[in-house]
């Protein structure tokens, strides 16, 4: 889930297509990952989302600014700027939602809690808001049953045909809540594999 690629690079170098930064951004839907080709002489300038590209722009003039688009069903408005360097070099940054992509990631990290389930040879990633309570399994959102039980609470909820509980319990004050998910009853550690 951290922020990985190239931050500068020399702007004549032709290698690779112009691939000169790529980004994983965690989102509640999953991680996506961000590409960017830059042409340092033509000032071409490519954005692929997982993949796919969602922006070109040919025989630009201006090698130096930003562009704004949308990553996630939750449409995170990302903004990706490119600026210049000593000896024509150029730095590239990613935005999400107003925040360089370290502190998004950060952020995201202390309000939410998040697994990697592998069952029946599919991946399920399961994320859990911690303030509004929600659940979603591979970003659809899911209906819980929220129970009380001796050592805290409960929310219980299924999906494909597995029986799924988060367990907040509080341990104590330093700690804090701390969140548990059981996938038909065995302990998922958080981002690790059923």
């Amino acid at each position: 889930m951290a922020l990985s690629g190239t931050l500068s690079s020399k702007a004549g170098s032709q290698e690779r297509s112009d691939l000169v930064a790529f980004w994983s951004v965690p989102l509640l839907d999953g991680v996506h990952t961000v590409e960017f080709e830059h042409g340092g002489t033509t000032g071409k300038r490519v954005i692929r989302v997982d993949g796919k590209e969602i922006l070109r722009r040919d025989w630009m003039f201006k090698l130096v600014g930003e562009e704004k688009f949308a990553v996630g069903k939750q449409g995170a408005k990302c903004e990706l700027r490119v600026d210049p360097l000593p000896h024509f070099a150029f730095g590239y940054s990613l935005l999400v939602d107003g925040k360089p992509l370290e502190k998004f990631t950060e952020k995201q990290s202390q309000a939410t809690r998040s697994w990697a389930v592998l069952a029946g040879g599919k991946r399920y990633r399961v994320v859990f808001e911690k303030q509004t309570l929600n659940v979603w399994v591979n970003g659809q959102y899911v209906e819980t049953e929220n129970t009380f039980i001796d050592s805290g609470s409960e929310m219980s909820f299924e999906f494909e045909n597995l029986k799924a509980a988060i367990k907040a319990t509080s341990v104590d004050r330093k700690q804090g809540v701390i969140h548990q998910l059981f996938v038909d009853g065995q302990l998922i550690e958080e981002n690790g594999v059923y």
